[in-house]
């Protein structure tokens, strides 16, 4: 093997473990083990943030290595999600449930395959949609800072089905969000607040034990809708 197929590997398995914590995830939901069914959704994300990140530092982007990513996406941040919250509370209302879990997931399902047609590039300032792990990863907050002993109280369920379909619906919209800005000195000066956003979530995560992200991307979430009715606005006003 040589070093230009060695270093292909690297994001290539990171785009594996992503998967792999989709499934796991899956089977621990099956097993009531829901929290850390939600952790395994966050911790996946990690693995699709350094799959990305290692494909552009090894210069070993493809086509192949996006689809192969969809692939896992669509399991760790569609399947898995969804099935967790039809297991925690959606059951209950049968099909209408079942439905509302099937639309979470084929509205992620979509938001990747038109992601995919549209690629120019293997880098982008922004996202067309809601990105599906973002998605995941506020109901998998959700569940880690709302459910316990395997039930969700009664104040904070009356948000799983409306939370749903707002996630759903962002997806397969067209606002715009921001992509995380890359370590580098250039995107410090193109993206100071982000940059300044983003370090002030760790801390807040990290001294909240992980409960204030939650927020933080019900927060990013709220601003992309609000920024998208300011500028829908002043194109009117022009």
């Amino acid at each position: 093997m040589n070093f230009s197929s060695a270093k292909k590997i690297i994001p290539n398995f990171f785009t594996a473990m992503n998967m792999a914590l989709g499934f796991y995830s899956v089977v621990e939901t099956t097993n009531g083990n829901y929290k850390f069914a939600a952790w395994l959704i966050v911790f996946a994300a990690v693995s699709d943030a350094l799959d990305g990140m290692f494909a552009r530092i090894t210069n070993t982007s493809s086509k192949l290595g996006v689809e192969l990513d969809s692939l896992a996406d669509v399991i760790s941040f569609g399947l898995a999600p969804a099935f967790l919250f039809w297991k925690i509370y959606l059951y209950q209302f049968e099909y209408v449930g079942l439905l509302i879990a099937v639309i979470f997931l084929v509205s992620g399902g979509y938001r990747l395959a038109r992601f995919n047609t549209q690629l120019v590039g293997f880098d982008k300032n922004y996202f067309s949609g809601l990105p599906i792990p973002m998605a995941a990863m506020t109901v998998s907050s959700f569940v880690v800072l709302f459910v316990n002993n395997g039930e969700v109280s009664s104040i904070y369920s009356q948000m799983i089905i409306p939370l749903l379909l707002l996630l759903s619906a962002l997806m397969v919209s067209r606002i715009k969000y921001d992509t995380l800005p890359k370590p580098t000195l250039k995107s410090i000066k193109e993206k100071p607040f982000e940059i300044v956003f983003l370090l002030i979530s760790v801390i807040g995560a990290y001294m909240t034990d992980g409960k204030a992200i939650f927020y933080i991307f019900i927060f990013v979430i709220l601003f992309g809708i609000f920024r998208q009715l300011i500028n829908s606005l002043q194109n009117k006003l022009k």
